[in-house]
């Protein structure tokens, strides 16, 4: 048993607590929001999918979003790879 106990601290909001998050990991909030702006355009495109099948439309539709997202968190785990590995080794050799 641990002689720390928990004590809730302040209760955040759901807007606090998304820009906290946001400020730790900046990609994803950026592939949330070319998630949804990929799914508007192809909603916005719906009407003039000309020949095109509506399930050819969605499946384009589908690829585009997740292909963003699988996009922004890939450069995310690198920027954080980044930061942690190869930041610090840069900073010792300055320091001498």
């Amino acid at each position: 048993m641990s002689s720390e106990e928990y004590t809730p601290g302040e209760t955040d909001s759901a807007s606090s607590k998304f820009i906290r998050k946001s400020k730790e990991s900046p990609f994803v909030p950026i592939g949330l929001a070319g998630f949804l702006a990929v799914v508007g355009f192809g909603i916005y495109k719906l009407r003039n999918r000309g020949d095109q099948k509506l399930s050819v439309h969605l499946i384009h539709m589908r690829v585009g979003a997740q292909g963003f997202v699988v996009g922004a968190l890939t450069f995310g785990v690198l920027y954080s790879m980044y930061k942690e590995y190869f930041k610090p080794q840069n900073n010792d050799t300055t320091d001498k």
